[in-house]
């Protein structure tokens, strides 16, 4: 028996072509050396963004939870 098809509100592989191409574009053309720059600038933005979640979760990687004191 078939199941009926549901319409996703997801899809995770065009997410990752279009988290793909965002990265093509951005670093084509750049020289080996150009390119490691860019990725140890996407890797502190990163890490950034990861301690700011942690200072203002009460659970590492939880999301919009109250800070307890």
């Amino acid at each position: 028996m078939r199941h009926p098809r549901t319409k996703k509100t997801f899809d995770c592989v065009e997410m990752k072509r279009n988290g793909a191409a965002r990265i093509y574009e951005a670093i084509k053309g750049m020289t080996p050396e150009q390119e490691k720059a860019y990725w140890q600038q996407v890797d502190e933005a990163f890490q950034k963004r990861q301690e700011e979640r942690e200072r203002n979760a009460s659970t590492p990687g939880c999301r919009n939870a109250p800070r307890l004191p």
